[in-house]
């Protein structure tokens, strides 16, 4: 079976800071995983390389099957950043707009048709916002605008979400909620890549744990990660209690 994500011997430094050291991994199609590691540990450049926005110094990375610099299926990712959901949502358009944008890798320069608009309904009622559809983006709390933007994704028929700290800002109540669509979708087959810092919920969420800082201290299902040292020897202690509750 193809890997939804293939990354072999990846290396990446801003100048003479080393931010990954010969990163191997893969994600198979319908894995959850949680990529975890300490502040400027290289998670985020980690996922910015698998979704093609950084070039890696060495080595290679496939999506879906094919090398990175040949994918032209964009609409197949969603992407939420930490920007999209703690910086404000300075788009002036409507809840509904936004994600409508999710169609239009689909239609190109045409309107968007009935089915296409039904589409980005159907997302909304997904993620559970239907009645904010006619609030400008910038008016949603930062848990609604996540919502949004995963609402976005879902409209352009994504097979693959990349999560990058989804719930900073966002309330308790909240970010339960959203760990709870979260489980849904990824049931109903979409993979899953989740930067979190709040590794107990990684561990009770993700089937999949990556553990990084510079170099891949781990790479499997959650429990064999939980059971191995990768989390001391990534973040120089020990005692850290991590939930998982599979």
């Amino acid at each position: 079976m193809t890997s939804v994500v293939d990354i072999r011997n990846v290396t990446f430094a801003y100048g003479e800071k080393i931010a990954l050291d010969d990163v191997s991994l893969s994600i198979e199609a319908g894995d959850f995983l949680g990529l975890i590691g300490p502040n400027g540990s290289g998670k985020t450049t980690l996922l910015h390389i698998m979704l093609g926005l950084l070039t890696p110094d060495s080595g290679s990375v496939d999506l879906f099957g094919r090398p990175i610099d040949e994918f032209d299926q964009g609409e197949r990712i969603g992407y939420v950043s930490q920007q999209a959901t703690s910086g404000g949502g300075t788009m002036p358009v409507t809840v509904r707009e936004c994600v409508r944008m999710g169609r239009f890798a689909h239609v190109g320069h045409s309107r968007l048709s009935d089915t296409d608009r039904q589409i980005a309904d159907e997302a909304l009622e997904t993620v559970g916002i239907t009645g904010l559809a006619d609030r400008r983006i910038n008016q949603l709390s930062g848990g609604q605008r996540q919502r949004a933007y995963i609402a976005r994704a879902l409209a352009s028929e994504a097979d693959l979400l990349a999560l990058d700290e989804p719930t900073v800002g966002v309330d308790a109540e909240s970010r339960d909620a959203f760990y709870r669509l979260l489980d849904s979708l990824n049931d109903s087959g979409i993979t899953i890549i989740l930067i979190e810092h709040d590794i107990g919920v990684v561990t009770d969420r993700a089937d999949q744990i990556a553990c990084i800082n510079t170099k891949l201290y781990h790479h499997g299902d959650t429990e064999s990660f939980v059971e191995s040292d990768a989390l001391s020897e990534a973040y120089g202690a020990t005692g850290t209690v991590v939930h998982h509750h599979h």
